[in-house]
């Protein structure tokens, strides 16, 4: 299992409806994908207007190729990217443990 995690900086003001967009987009677009296996969204405590995107797949690829050239990462960004501050930064991470 891949972990794509995606660090997001929204205006704080836009919060409300950013986490409307960001879960619709993600059961709607997002969880269609192949090799898609879940994903959470966390807000940060100390940085207003932070979060951090988890997404679980099956290989890089199902992410790299699959997923990001494929036209649902358009239908994605449509929904989720008139937030964004900049653009987002997205490291890739192997699961070591989970408890």
């Amino acid at each position: 299992m891949i972990l794509e995690h995606a660090d997001i900086h929204i205006d704080p003001q836009q919060a409300a409806a950013f986490e409307e967009a960001i879960e619709r987009g993600a059961r709607t677009v997002i969880s269609a994908a192949k090799g898609f296996q879940g994903f959470k969204v966390n807000r940060s405590i100390e940085t207003a207007g932070r979060y951090i995107l988890t997404i679980y797949w099956d290989s890089l690829e199902d992410h790299t190729v699959g997923f990001r050239e494929s036209a649902a990462f358009a239908e994605w960004r449509g929904i989720v990217g008139p937030f964004f501050k900049q653009p987002p930064v997205v490291e890739h991470m192997n699961l070591v443990c989970m408890g």
